[in-house]
């Protein structure tokens, strides 16, 4: 016979259904919030068939226990990041329970844990992204397709799965405009440059080659195909920019990201309009586009000690 679910999985299946469906978070954050509060569930399980009769359940946690939770986590050598993880998941869920009246206090509200250290993303100059671009796509259609993409990603800063998610029919050619759906299914129009709109065009009179019988009909529509006839997944697109990162030499390897990355700074670095970059990126928070102003500052700090007469003497 089947053993039952315990309780404290229903409550978790059940907040995670609510972000899915009701607030439209991402799979990837779906997942993460699943093992993070899954983690916390097993250690208190544990801790708990040692020393006390009762089963694990959400309610019969205190602040003193998560905070306990949170040490252990730090003396295990976990990172800031990864404790802040957990809280964000611990806050999400508790404040869910709440809402559904099913505890009346929040242990979680008042956790802390200490701030991940900002990390600056990686980007690529101007003169490395034009020799990663120019390669010749004019007889294969996987490197025709290829170079529309890597285009769109440089030209609109889009996000990995904003390119995979996209559909023929969100591209303005008239405008020169790509409506994506970004985090939380919020959709906003991107402009897409003379390049990428000539890359796109070039790829769509081939797109044909890669449609056929085997492609769903939630695929028809993909503004990129596989060679599976579907549409193109994230992983296939990781691969096949990484694969022109090696063919150009570029010496390292290349994620979908930092073409967003490289977009935002060298707009940044041309227009210094923080908000016009936020609006483009799609963030929430301008705080998020504000990294992008030390990767600013960093550019000019190595152009005045490479052009400085006096940046670089010694006293």
């Amino acid at each position: 016979m089947p053993t039952a679910e315990p309780r404290w999985q229903r409550d978790l299946e059940q907040y995670l259904s609510y972000l899915r469906f009701e607030r439209g978070y991402a799979s990837r954050t779906l997942q993460t919030y699943r093992q993070q509060l899954s983690l916390f569930a097993s250690s208190q399980s544990d801790q708990a068939s040692a020393t006390e009769p009762t089963e694990f359940s959400w309610h019969n946690q205190t602040e003193s226990s998560l905070q306990t939770y949170l040490a252990n986590g730090r003396r295990r050598g976990l990172s800031a990041r990864s404790l802040a993880l957990t809280v964000a998941a611990l806050r999400g869920l508790y404040r869910y329970l709440q809402q559904q009246q099913h505890v009346s206090d929040n242990p979680a509200q008042y956790l802390t844990v200490p701030k991940p250290k900002a990390r600056l993303p990686k980007n690529l100059d101007i003169d490395t992204l034009q020799h990663l671009l120019s390669f010749d796509s004019s007889s294969d259609v996987l490197a025709c397709r290829d170079k529309a993409m890597l285009e769109l990603f440089y030209s609109s800063g889009l996000r990995l799965a904003e390119l995979v998610g996209s559909n023929i029919n969100d591209i303005d050619w008239h405008e020169k405009l790509i409506r994506v759906r970004g985090k939380g299914s919020k959709e906003r129009q991107i402009p897409v440059g003379s390049v990428a709109l000539t890359a796109l065009q070039h790829w769509l009179s081939q797109r044909h080659l890669l449609l056929g019988e085997a492609t769903p009909q939630a695929d028809q529509q993909a503004l990129f195909l596989s060679k599976q006839q579907q549409r193109i997944s994230a992983r296939q697109v990781r691969q096949r920019v990484n694969h022109w990162a090696k063919v150009q030499g570029l010496g390292q390897q290349l994620h979908p990201h930092m073409l967003r990355h490289s977009f935002a700074s060298h707009v940044l670095q041309s227009s210094s309009d923080l908000r016009a970059v936020q609006d483009l990126l799609g963030h929430a928070n301008l705080s998020t586009t504000q990294v992008y102003t030390h990767l600013d500052f960093q550019h000019l700090a190595a152009v005045y000690d490479n052009a400085h007469p006096r940046a670089r003497k010694k006293p």
